[in-house]
């Protein structure tokens, strides 16, 4: 594979590698014959992300050479991300961009080409590995919004950085709601102030939902998707079902297709006001340690076991409520759950007088991943008495 990236699309293409840093520590590249993919899961399968750069994105483009199949390889995020460090320096001094994969060597091969004929060259290590899918279908959601990244851009702008989960629905007078998520926890008196940005529908260009519905999303995830969409002056699309199922947000151009698909919290887990109240009665208490879902829950599970567990089982029968179809055509979506599933788990138990934990769905089989709570108390620590004590 070998490909040539000319002007201002480096920027672009160092860009898309920032947005997908926000979701996963591992890189799946993947040259295809409709361009080149770039794909990422994180730990806890909650989160999925794909950029497709078309052949037209690039100035030269050859996904195979004569007498050789096509690889896929999987490299660590943060050193592929190296190479694209710096974006501000990327766009004043490179001037294009080649990569090649050598499958021999085991090297992927980035070259910056740099004004006054400065080259750098960075040999990164890879790993040969299954096709990256997750399976999901845009057209399957019944609400779709759609608007221009700079206003759902500053729509974000006030909450805080910290701020783990964002609340996205349709109030009163079909306007947009984002608001800030918090987690109720027992015997708090403590408030927390909760911001709140209100959207008219004049602002989007689709507005296809009804008054009531709301979802609650990672917001890191979608500032990183935000961010690139912004600086390609792109239009975002959000395309999303009912609590608990997987929201799509979905950038498009003639010359690249990005999705992002984010595990939203189950309907039982939502506690915050109503969209069409007119003010907010209650405030929600502060955001917990312990109340974001734990990502590394599930880190030692091998990705690749999930990814073969899911083509092998989509020819079985009994269809699971997941929206599926692949990126990729050909791959039916799992139709039973696959012997990684996590659904015959009994969930943990909770006191009596506490809020049910918060629960991510999976995006691949549609298991519950909830974070391991701990006692409500301290342990208490008993020693030996001492050999002077009587």
């Amino acid at each position: 594979m070998k490909c040539l990236v000319t002007g201002g699309n480096v920027k672009v293409l160092g860009k898309a590698v920032h947005s997908l840093s926000r979701i996963g520590d591992e890189l799946y590249l993947e040259p295809l014959e409709d361009g080149l993919s770039l794909r990422t899961v994180n730990s806890s399968r909650s989160a999925y992300a794909c950029f497709l750069f078309a052949p037209l994105f690039f100035q030269q483009y050859q996904a195979t050479t004569s007498g050789q199949e096509a690889l896929r390889c999987k490299i660590l995020m943060k050193s592929f991300l190296a190479v694209f460090r710096s974006l501000a320096t990327v766009e004043k001094t490179v001037e294009k961009c080649c990569i090649s994969l050598n499958g021999r060597s085991s090297r992927l091969v980035v070259q910056l080409h740099c004004k006054y004929g400065v080259r750098k060259t960075h040999n990164l290590s890879f790993q040969d590995c299954e096709s990256l899918q997750a399976v999901f279908d845009p057209a399957l959601c019944p609400h779709v919004l759609r608007a221009p990244a700079r206003v759902l851009g500053e729509a974000v702008l006030p909450f805080p950085p910290a701020l783990a989960e964002v609340t996205l629905g349709i109030g009163c007078g079909r306007r947009v709601i984002l608001r800030s998520y918090q987690e109720e926890e027992a015997d708090s008196t403590v408030k927390a102030m909760v911001t709140e940005m209100s959207i008219g529908e004049e602002d989007f260009q689709q507005l296809q939902a009804q008054e009531g519905v709301a979802i609650t999303f990672c917001l890191k995830e979608f500032r990183g998707l935000l961010s690139f969409a912004e600086s390609a002056n792109l239009s975002l699309s959000v395309h999303f079902d009912a609590p608990g199922r997987p929201a799509i947000f979905a950038v498009k151009d003639s010359l690249l297709d990005g999705h992002f698909v984010l595990a939203t919290l189950s309907e039982s887990d939502l506690h915050s006001p109503a969209l069409c109240s007119p003010e907010l009665h209650r405030l929600a208490p502060p955001l917990q340690a312990h109340s974001t879902p734990h990502l590394d829950d599930f880190a030692s599970d091998d990705i690749d076991s999930y990814m073969i567990a899911m083509e092998t089982t989509a020819d079985s029968e009994g269809s699971r409520a997941v929206p599926s179809i692949p990126l990729s055509p050909g791959l039916r979506p799992p139709c039973t759950p696959g012997p990684f599933s996590e659904d015959h788990e009994a969930e943990p138990s909770t006191e009596p007088g506490t809020p049910p934990p918060k629960k991510f769905r999976s995006l691949f089989f549609g298991s519950i991943l909830a974070p391991v709570h701990s006692p409500p108390g301290p342990s208490p620590v008993l020693a030996e008495d001492s050999e002077g004590e009587g």
